[in-house]
């Protein structure tokens, strides 16, 4: 349901990471998956793909899915909080995450930061905030955080929005925020 759900989303997260054969990547609370799959299509035989999530239950089914990625050691996954990620500083070229942000605290962009290399990237996933509000689920433990509010908690992480993607059609639509690490020199992307 969640790869259903989130299906356009996750592949557009994808394509703006725009990882390269043989990088390091994350999908950092992966739900059901589909963004590892298209991440290990992404990095090759030569690259490596983490995959971090808190629920036992969505590791145990992708390590099983995966468990020949898992077993030539081209995914790892972590049993983890993004709060308190389970990599090395400067670890990643690049690092995804949809729909997560409504569960955690500031923190987290000073974590994503720090486990960004100098010239890493960052596709960060939400949903529009004034369509989430109409949902009553979002009720129930949501933080619902405007788009100026994320722009500038990343930029106190030490992390340089670079683009503002939109899923979908309508004022409604998905959103796609890209940061790159404030130390990297490199333009920003074409949109």
């Amino acid at each position: 349901m969640l790869n259903r759900a989130n299906r356009n989303a996750v592949a557009a997260a994808v394509d703006a990471l725009a990882p390269a054969p043989g990088n390091v990547v994350a999908d950092i609370g992966f739900g059901g998956g589909m963004g590892l799959a298209l991440l290990l299509d992404r990095v090759g035989s030569t690259g490596r793909v983490h995959g971090v999530d808190i629920s036992p239950v969505m590791l145990d089914r992708v390590r099983y899915r995966h468990r020949r990625a898992v077993a030539d050691g081209r995914l790892a996954l972590h049993e983890a909080s993004m709060t308190d990620l389970p990599l090395p500083d400067g670890s990643l070229d690049a690092a995804m995450t949809i729909n997560t942000i409504y569960f955690v605290p500031d923190t987290v962009f000073a974590e994503l930061a720090r486990a960004l290399s100098p010239t890493g990237r960052l596709v960060l996933g939400l949903g529009d905030p004034d369509a989430m509000r109409r949902d009553p689920v979002t009720a129930h433990g949501f933080r619902l955080r405007p788009l100026a509010e994320v722009h500038a908690a990343l930029t106190a992480a030490g992390l340089t929005p670079v683009d503002h993607r939109r899923v979908g059609p309508g004022p409604d639509s998905f959103h796609l925020l890209v940061a790159r690490s404030a130390t990297d020199p490199a333009p920003p992307p074409p949109t």
